[in-house]
C-alpha cells in the first residue's frame, strides 16, 4: 500500500519544530527553554492559540498546597469548564521517568482532567486517566519527534492538536481505552472463538494439531504478574474436541522425536 502523501505545510512544521528541539538539545538548555519549544510546537504544528487555549502556570488546588502545571490547554473559558488536558514538559536532556508521570498524574487527578501530555520535547507521551478508585493512568500514544518518521509524527500530533480534540476525538479515544482492559482483552483471546483461530493458525503453520487446553496454558507464559492475577478471573471457553476414530491428533513431541532420532543417527555417523 502507498504512502499517503503528507500535507506539505504539515511537513514543514515538523521540520521545522525538529530543529528547535535538536537546537536546544545541542545546547542542554534549561526547563524554561524547553517549554518555550513546546509551547510553540502547540501553536505551529498542534493549532493551538497561545492566548485563547492555552494557561501556563495553571494552579491545580489538591490536597495540601496549591501546585502549578505547566501549561493547561482549554478550550473553553466558561466557569464550570476544565482543561480538555495537562501539558507536563522537563527538561529536554533528561529522559521521562515514572516519577515525572506521577507528578504529572497527580495533577491532573487532582483537577479531575481526564489527559495528560507528558513531554521533555523530544519525547511525548498522552496518558488517559481513568477515575475509578483508585483512578488508573494509561499510556495511549508516544512518539519521539527526532527519531520517528514524519507520516508517523503527522498523525500523532493529530491525536492531540486544536481541531480533533475541538470535534470530540479525545473523548473518542478514551472511550476505546478505557475498553481494552486487562479483562476484556483476556476475555476475548480466550474466548472459544479465538482458541479455534490459533488452533487452525497453529495447524497451518506447524502441521500440528495442538489441543485447545495446550494453547490456553502456553498463553498463561506470555502474560506478566497482573495479567495473570486477572486471569483466573476469566472463565476459558475451550472448543469442543473432535473425536477421530481412525487417526488421532499429533502431539509436537510425536513430530520432534524422528527429528532428535535423525540428529543423532548422523551424529554416529560423522
Amino acid at each position: 500500500m502507498a504512502k499517503q502523501k503528507l500535507d506539505k505545510d504539515v511537513r514543514k512544521a515538523i521540520l521545522e519544530a525538529r530543529s528547535w528541539v535538536e537546537d536546544i538539545a545541542k545546547l542542554d538548555s534549561c526547563e524554561a527553554d524547553t517549554k518555550s519549544r513546546v509551547r510553540r510546537i502547540l501553536e505551529e504544528v498542534m493549532g493551538y492559540d497561545s492566548f485563547r487555549h492555552m494557561t501556563e502556570e495553571y494552579a491545580i488546588k489538591g490536597i495540601g498546597d496549591t501546585t502549578h502545571c505547566d501549561i493547561a490547554i482549554q478550550l473553553d473559558h466558561e466557569e464550570s469548564s476544565k482543561p480538555e488536558m495537562l501539558v507536563e514538559c522537563k527538561k529536554v536532556g533528561i529522559d521521562l521517568t515514572r516519577r515525572h508521570l506521577g507528578q504529572a498524574a497527580k495533577y491532573a487527578i487532582d483537577y479531575g482532567c481526564e489527559w495528560v501530555l507528558l513531554t521533555n520535547s523530544r519525547d511525548w507521551k498522552l496518558y488517559h486517566i481513568i477515575f475509578t478508585k483508585p483512578p488508573q493512568t494509561k499510556l495511549v500514544e508516544s512518539w519521539n519527534l527526532i527519531n520517528d518518521d514524519l507520516s508517523v509524527l503527522a498523525k500523532k500530533f493529530e491525536i492531540v492538536s486544536y481541531k480533533n480534540i475541538r470535534r470530540g476525538g479525545l473523548k473518542e479515544l478514551g472511550t476505546i481505552a478505557e475498553q481494552l482492559t486487562t479483562s476484556n482483552l483476556l476475555n476475548a483471546i480466550l474466548s472459544e472463538e479465538s482458541i479455534k483461530l490459533l488452533q487452525r493458525r497453529l495447524k497451518k503453520t506447524t502441521r500440528v494439531r495442538i489441543p485447545p487446553e495446550s494453547i490456553a496454558s502456553h498463553l498463561r507464559l506470555l502474560l506478566n504478574e497482573a495479567a495473570l492475577s486477572e486471569m483466573d478471573n476469566i472463565r476459558i471457553s475451550l472448543p469442543a474436541r473432535k473425536q477421530h476414530a481412525k487417526r488421532k491428533p499429533i502431539s509436537v513431541e510425536q513430530v520432534a522425536e524422528p527429528i532428535r532420532a535423525e540428529k543423532q543417527s548422523n551424529d554416529q555417523e560423522s
